[in-house]
């Protein structure tokens, strides 16, 4: 399954069940794989993924396929990750630790 298809069928999970993202601010979460790039959109309570750049980010993650497939999955220790250059972030590091707290919430 492609990282693509594993994000888009968590987004309809956090759609289904929103309890965790209903409160959370508009945000626009950026990741940067090495072939494309997509938006996680937090908006009015709802998830929507975003293939195409079309606002713009709050934070941006960038990470390989493999790693972001962990992230999803709950199985990146983030901390190394970005220790290691595996993971690194430009805008709000609260930001995108808060990304990782909202998928923790959904795994």
């Amino acid at each position: 399954m492609s990282v693509t298809s594993e994000l888009q069928n968590l987004a309809e999970k956090m759609n289904a069940y929103p309890v965790h993202i209903e409160h959370e601010k508009d945000r626009v979460f950026q990741v940067d794989l090495p072939n494309c790039s997509l938006q996680i959109k937090l908006q009015a309570g709802r998830v929507e993924i975003d293939e195409s750049i079309s606002a713009e980010p709050n934070v941006t993650l960038k990470l390989t396929e493999e790693n972001f497939s962990k992230l999803l999955k709950g199985e990146l220790n983030t901390t190394i990750a970005f220790m290691t250059g595996g993971l690194k972030v430009e805008g709000s590091m609260g930001l995108a630790l808060k990304l990782q707290e909202i998928l923790r919430n959904y795994q």
